[in-house]
């Protein structure tokens, strides 16, 4: 008879006692993954994996260890728990270690209202195949598409559950579901490529792959016959495709962990003003049919809607257990982690307060200057807050898009910009991470 994941988790603990662990806690994930590539319409490749990972920590006082496998068998769990206390009677001390009490630990919440599971049937190879085919075809039916790179269809489906010896046990199931598209145009040295895709969780939400394979081949096309922009000091309009990431250095820089390190460009930051006073930086796990919804976190805790960010003013760190200890203070409960390895702070959906106007008002409005579609490379100092990118985009005179350009530099101190930043109207609001186009005036750019 095939386990329950619950029953393979408490058994991973049953086996941690008897090694001689104090305390332990066990991860059970079990997942399904389908993944179709096409090719001139005809499939190029197809994968599939089914497997179930589990991970075992052992706590020995202060002392802890971390093993996984991927075989359930009694015999593999006794060999885990044993290596593991073994591995933890010889590791170093850590004072901020440590499960959580039992009255911190979740205790009633309601998996179903987050719709994390789509209960529709699992696709067939055929129908993913089906999707990228059609992608694909949207894509090269672009005039001035000359070829589609890829196209792909992939479903993938996740169990799971975790147990600890302070008490918790629960899990959850969650799906997703994706189609992406990427075309080429243009021919020889002056080709340029660009992509669209989808991820969701529920294949009723999921754009239609004829829309992300013709999205695809027009923003390639867009990017044709582009130029190296000029040197100097400008406005640069990150657009809504990559707006995201200049909060995700926020993000990094208030992550519990490099505060105990001290590490981050935002130390002795809590209670400053790090956006304008009109913007708040909102997490919420609870958000329905999002990839970052979840009722607990990775020790037990309950998630909890919170303002990492109120008006301006940045109130608090992003932690689990660990780092809250250390810095005296209390778990914002955050933990993340895998089979594999130890907790750590993560973040879950994040909403920043939306402007009033449209990118095209903010295009107007910046006279002259950068609109950034994409960037490569990363020189970003985590401890000042120093930051350069490659990037390209499309160059803006008098408030209007002139022509696209590219190999170009785009630097500043994300201190300084994140405190400037105009929000747009345009961020899509199913994503785990809603964030508009951002403005930000006065950036250096090195062009031609």
């Amino acid at each position: 008879m095939t386990q329950s994941l619950a029953d393979i988790s408490q058994a991973l603990l049953d086996a941690a006692r008897k090694a001689g662990a104090n305390t332990a806690d066990a991860i059970v994930v079990q997942g399904t993954s389908i993944s179709i590539d096409v090719r001139e319409g005809k499939l190029e490749q197809a994968e599939r994996a089914e497997g179930t990972d589990i991970g075992l920590r052992v706590l020995l006082g202060q002392r802890q260890a971390i093993v996984s496998a991927s075989d359930t068998r009694a015999e593999t769990m006794t060999a885990m728990a044993e290596r593991a206390v073994a591995m933890a009677a010889e590791a170093p001390e850590d004072p901020y270690i440590g499960l959580a009490d039992e009255d911190q630990l979740a205790c009633d919440w309601d998996v179903e209202a987050l719709e994390l599971c789509d209960p529709s049937d699992e696709p067939t190879p055929e129908t993913l195949q089906g999707s990228a085919v059609k992608a694909e075809a949207a894509g090269m039916a672009v005039d001035g598409v000359t070829q589609v790179q890829s196209a792909s269809a992939a479903y993938g489906a996740q169990k799971f559950h975790m147990s600890a010896t302070n008490g918790f046990s629960a899990g959850y199931a969650r799906t997703s579901r994706s189609i992406s598209c990427v075309a080429i145009a243009g021919t020889g040295t002056g080709m340029e490529r660009d992509y669209d895709g989808d991820m969701r969780s529920f294949q009723s939400d999921l754009r239609s792959a004829s829309d992300i394979g013709t999205t695809a081949g027009e923003r390639a096309v867009e990017r044709l016959n582009a130029r190296k922009p000029a040197t100097g000091t400008f406005p640069i309009l990150f657009d809504e495709r990559i707006s995201a990431s200049l909060i995700g250095h926020l993000l990094a820089a208030s992550n519990g962990s490099s505060i105990a390190r001290g590490s981050s460009w935002l130390q002795g930051a809590l209670g400053e003003t790090v956006l304008p006073d009109d913007l708040s930086l909102i997490e919420d796990p609870f958000r329905p049919r999002v990839s970052g919804s979840r009722p607990f976190d990775a020790e037990g805790l309950p998630t909890q809607r919170r303002a990492v960010v109120e008006n301006g003013v940045l109130t608090g760190w992003t932690l689990d257990l660990a780092s809250a200890r250390q810095l005296e203070m209390v778990s914002t409960a955050n933990a993340v982690r895998g089979p594999s390895s130890p907790p750590s702070p993560g973040n879950w959906n994040l909403s920043l307060t939306q402007g009033n106007r449209s990118r095209a008002d903010l295009v107007a409005d910046m006279g002259t200057g950068l609109l950034v579609t994409s960037m490569i490379g990363s020189t970003i100092n985590p401890t000042t807050g120093d930051y350069s990118r490659g990037a390209s985009g499309f160059w803006v005179e008098n408030g209007e898009i002139t022509g696209p350009v590219n190999e170009c530099t785009i630097a500043g101190n994300l201190r300084d910009m994140l405190r400037r930043i105009i929000p747009a109207n345009d961020a899509r609001t199913y994503l785990s991470r809603v964030v508009p186009s951002l403005l930000i005036e006065g950036m250096t750019l090195a062009g031609a």
